[in-house]
């Protein structure tokens, strides 16, 4: 898909948040994304195109790891709710992913917080394979940036080839935020998603460090572009950062924190 045709779909998902497309032919699929900051559901009709977005503020998850389950499978029923009744119709299977590398043992309980919260059948993806799902990359470096870790996927001929993930994320640059100017971390998220590039150089540290982590993830793959996913970087000057400091081509999209939610729900049966 080119990158054109990523950002109209990305558009449209917007245009879809809390509000339903009604124009839908055949079953609809449903994702949920289980972030460390924001738990998003996501439904798409047959052809994968968006029908419904929302979302709840939730800390039941920190860096892939389910920490509080009542917590976060009352978010995801709550949504769940919202959704059948905007959408007049009841949601049975579900998709949700997970960060690259954090054991079986806490992808499960991805799923069981779905199950919990009523779904009767659960997938599971890696969240860089669930953000190619969307972007459609054959040959370059997806990277999934979210609350607490960054996930580093490398794709040849349409294989994934190489899949890895490290710490540091959008709540390491809110941390920052917050210490620079006094905030408490929740005033720092939200002033980081003003989309004002006053706080790039407070962040360019953090942002450096992802850079860093995206380095040692990608040796061997240094010829191939890379592409930014997740609502972390979606600050202004963020993916010119990363490109000085890794001297390669980045290309970042608008709408950037959809593009995971949207290859999540791709993903469900």
């Amino acid at each position: 898909m080119s990158p054109q045709e990523v950002a109209r779909t990305l558009e449209e998902a917007h245009q879809r948040i809390r509000s339903a497309r009604t124009d839908y032919d055949g079953d609809l699929r449903t994702g949920i994304d289980l972030g460390t900051a924001t738990c998003v559901i996501t439904v798409v009709d047959a052809e994968g195109m968006p029908v419904w977005i929302d979302f709840d503020r939730t800390a039941a998850v920190r860096d892939g790891v389910v920490v509080e389950f009542a917590a976060a499978a009352a978010a995801v029923r709550k949504l769940k709710a919202t959704a059948e009744a905007e959408l007049g119709v009841e949601l049975h299977n579900a998709a949700t992913a997970f960060p690259p590398c954090i054991g079986e043992a806490d992808s499960r309980a991805c799923r069981f917080v779905l199950e919990g919260a009523g779904f009767d059948e659960v997938t599971l993806i890696d969240e860089v394979s669930a953000a190619n799902k969307t972007l459609e990359v054959t040959d370059g470096v997806v990277i999934d940036v979210g609350g607490g870790s960054t996930g580093v996927g490398v794709f040849q001929s349409g294989a994934l080839t190489a899949l890895d993930d490290r710490p540091g994320g959008g709540h390491h640059l809110d941390l920052i935020l917050a210490g620079s100017r006094g905030l408490t971390v929740a005033e720092a998220e939200e002033l980081k998603r003003t989309g004002t590039d006053d706080h790039l150089a407070i962040l360019r540290p953090g942002i450096e460090r992802i850079g860093s982590s995206i380095r040692d993830l990608t040796r061997g793959a240094e010829h191939l572009e890379l592409h930014l996913a997740g609502g972390a970087l979606m600050l202004p000057g963020a993916d010119t950062t990363i490109s000085k400091y890794l001297g390669r081509s980045v290309r970042a999209y608008p709408h950037a924190l959809l593009i995971t939610p949207l290859g999540i729900a791709r993903y469900a049966s």
